[in-house]
């Protein structure tokens, strides 16, 4: 049953984008869950709370993407392999300082902007909705996220006393 009232052919492009936007996150996640384990130094109170935030907040919409392309009738990508060869994200080191780390989540963040709005100029192409809403709900908190991370790193530093 065509629940949706959409054409199928034309939501195959949707569900392709949100796929590799899947595996991207997928890549991001486990990138957070490194920078948590392995923070240290002065910073490491701030970024290890932040850190976790922003891998919980991952984890809740890797579940909510592969769940949309569920609702549209497509197969999302599951393992492992399959969202390191699709992802735009590479996997990260696990040595990095804090100001590394940072930046490095911010530029995924940038990566994961560009395949959102991807996703969503194929779902208004289609017509869905739905997609368009979420996606549209993602977009504004990893701004949000991002101007907060860009602030830390734009921190001025304590002048040294001689």
């Amino acid at each position: 049953m065509n629940y949706l009232g959409l054409k199928r052919e034309e939501l195959l492009n949707v569900s392709e984008q949100l796929n590799l936007l899947l595996a991207s996150y997928n890549v991001y996640y486990q990138n957070l869950r490194s920078f948590h384990w392995h923070i240290q130094g002065d910073n490491f109170f701030d970024l290890h709370e932040r850190f976790e935030t922003l891998y919980n907040d991952a984890k809740i919409k890797i579940d909510e993407l592969a769940e949309r392309i569920l609702t549209l009738r497509q197969k999302p990508l599951g393992k492992m392999s399959e969202y390191l060869k699709f992802s735009n994200i590479d996997e990260t080191e696990d040595i990095l300082s804090d100001k590394e780390m940072v930046f490095n989540i911010l530029k995924n963040h940038k990566i994961l902007i560009a395949l959102m709005r991807n996703v969503i100029m194929a779902a208004n192409e289609a017509g869905d909705e739905g997609t368009i809403d979420l996606i549209g709900s993602y977009i504004s908190k990893i701004e949000k996220a991002s101007w907060m991370l860009d602030a830390w790193l734009s921190k001025k530093q304590e002048p040294v006393l001689v």
